[in-house]
C-alpha cells in the first residue's frame, strides 16, 4: 500500500507542476492595464459600427470609437487603419459591457500627442508651419495642424480684415506665438510673417535707390500735404509742391489712388525709412518755350490767380503765372487792383517782356485798350523809363512779396519800379535848373 501510495503521489505532484507552470505562463502574457496608459495592439476587427477592436495581449481587447480614431476626417476607418496594424494606443477607461473589449482605446490622443510635442520643437526652434484654415469663429480663425489651432483676427494681416471669411479653407504658413499642450492651446500669427517680408522687401528697396534717379512708381494714398508712392516695398512722399509746375490746392486736382507714375528721388534717408519724390521734376518744365510760344506783344488769355496792393498775378499756361503791375491795369489811376480785376477771372493781356531764365513775364491790360486824349504819349514815356531801369532792377535782389518761396517771384523792385523811376526823373529836373 505504500508503495502504491508513492507510486498514486507522484502523478498528482507532477500533475499539480504542471498546472502550476501552465497558470504561470498565462499571468505572466497578462498586461495590467489601467486608464492612461500608452500600449500597443494589434487591429482586429473592423466592425460595422465603424469601430476598431484592437487585441492588447493576455486575451485582453479594447475598443477604439470612430472619434478617436484619428485627428482627420476619414469616411471609413480603414482608410486610417488595416487588420493587423500594430498601433499605439491611450486607455481612456474601463467599460463594463465586455462583449465587444474590456477598454476604450484612443489613438487619435496619441497622434496629437505626438503632433504636440513636434509643434513644441518647431516653436523652440522658430520655425513656421503651414495649415489649413477651417472656419470662422468668434475673434479670429481655427486651423487644423493635426491639432486645433487658433488665429486671432488681428493676427491674420498687416491690415484690419472685416470679413475674415475669404481666408476660409484656404492654406497659409503661420508662426507659432504661444503653445502649451497641458492646455491644449496654440495661437499662431500669418501677420509676423507678412511684416518681416515687408521689413525685408523695404531694405532691398532703400538700398536700391539712388538719388537723381527716376523710377516708377503706384499711388496709394492721398493727403492734403502731398501723395504716398509705392516704390516696390517702400513708400515715398511726393510735396504737393512736387506733383505739378501748376499751383494746386489739393493732390487729388492730378492725381488718385493706384496711379502709376514717373518720380524722381529727391532724397533717401535709410536709417529713417523716408524717402522725397518728385514727379514735376519728370515733366517738361512749363518755362521752355515760353519766349516763343508768347512773344513780347503777343496777346494771351489768362486767369487771374491772386490779386495783390501792387498788382495781379495772371496764369497764362499751366505753371507759368505773369504780372499785370497796377500801373499797367488801366489808362486811369487805379488806387487798388481790385478795381479793375478779381480772382478766377478770365482775361485777356498783352505780354510787355518775357524773362525764361528768371521765369519771370510781364502783362498789361491797358495796353490792349485805346488811351483817352490827352494820354497818348504816355504810355511810351513809361516805357522808356520803364526800359532805363530793366537793368538796374534785375540787380536788385529784394525779398519776394508773394506768399510763397517759389523762385522768380516778382520783387519788391517790381511793385515800385515806377515809382522809383519818377522820383530819379525828378531829381535830374532838379539837377538841371539848378544848373
Amino acid at each position: 500500500m505504500a508503495e502504491n501510495e508513492d507510486v498514486q503521489v507522484q502523478p498528482a505532484v507532477e500533475a499539480t507542476d504542471s498546472e502550476t507552470e501552465s497558470m504561470s505562463d498565462v499571468l505572466k502574457g497578462v498586461v495590467d492595464i489601467t486608464p492612461g496608459d500608452l500600449v500597443q495592439g494589434e487591429v482586429l476587427v473592423i466592425d460595422n459600427d465603424k469601430q476598431v477592436i484592437v487585441g492588447l495581449g493576455g486575451g485582453q481587447e479594447g475598443i477604439i470609437p470612430p472619434r478617436e480614431l484619428s485627428t482627420e476626417r476619414f469616411d471609413n476607418p480603414s482608410d486610417v487603419v488595416k487588420v493587423g496594424d500594430i498601433i499605439d494606443v491611450v486607455v481612456l477607461r474601463d467599460v463594463k459591457d465586455k462583449e465587444q473589449g474590456s477598454f476604450v482605446l484612443s489613438k487619435k490622443r496619441v497622434d496629437q500627442r505626438k503632433v504636440w510635442e513636434d509643434l513644441q520643437e518647431v516653436f523652440d526652434k522658430g520655425e513656421t508651419i503651414e495649415a489649413p484654415v477651417t472656419r470662422v469663429v468668434k475673434g479670429g480663425l481655427t486651423v487644423d495642424v493635426g491639432v486645433r489651432g487658433f488665429v486671432p483676427a488681428s493676427q491674420m494681416d498687416v491690415h484690419y480684415i472685416s470679413d475674415l471669411s475669404q481666408f476660409e479653407g484656404e492654406t497659409y504658413t503661420f508662426k507659432i506665438l504661444e503653445i502649451d499642450p497641458n492646455e491644449r492651446q496654440l495661437i499662431l500669427s500669418r501677420k509676423v510673417l507678412l511684416e518681416a517680408e515687408q521689413a525685408e522687401a523695404r531694405e532691398e528697396a532703400l538700398n536700391a535707390l539712388e538719388e537723381g534717379s527716376t523710377v516708377k512708381g503706384t499711388v496709394v494714398r492721398l493727403t492734403n500735404f502731398g501723395a504716398f508712392v509705392n516704390l516696390g516695398g517702400v513708400d515715398g512722399l511726393v510735396h504737393i509742391s512736387e506733383i505739378s509746375h501748376e499751383r494746386i490746392g489739393h493732390p487729388k486736382e492730378k492725381l488718385s489712388k493706384g496711379d502709376e507714375v514717373d518720380v524722381k528721388v529727391l532724397s533717401v534717408d535709410r536709417e529713417q525709412e523716408r524717402i522725397s519724390l518728385s514727379i514735376k521734376d519728370t515733366l517738361p518744365g512749363p518755362w521752355e518755350n515760353v519766349a516763343e510760344e508768347m512773344p513780347a506783344g503777343s496777346v494771351v488769355q489768362g486767369k487771374v490767380k491772386r490779386v495783390t496792393d501792387f498788382g495781379a498775378f495772371v496764369e497764362v499756361k499751366p505753371g507759368v503765372e505773369g504780372l499785370v503791375h497796377i500801373s499797367e491795369m488801366a489808362h486811369k489811376h487805379v488806387e487798388t487792383p481790385h478795381e479793375v480785376v478779381a480772382k478766377d477771372e478770365e482775361i485777356e493781356v498783352k505780354v510787355l517782356s518775357v524773362n525764361p531764365e528768371d521765369e519771370r513775364i510781364s502783362l498789361s491790360i491797358k495796353a490792349l485798350e485805346d488811351a483817352p486824349e490827352g494820354q497818348q504819349s504816355q504810355p511810351a514815356q513809361q516805357s522808356n523809363r520803364a526800359d532805363e531801369k530793366t537793368e538796374p532792377r534785375a540787380e536788385v535782389k529784394q525779398p519776394s512779396l508773394r506768399d510763397d518761396d517759389e523762385d522768380g517771384a516778382f520783387t519788391l523792385g517790381d511793385q515800385i519800379g515806377d515809382q522809383l523811376s519818377s522820383f530819379m526823373s525828378d531829381n535830374n529836373d532838379d539837377d538841371d535848373n539848378q544848373a
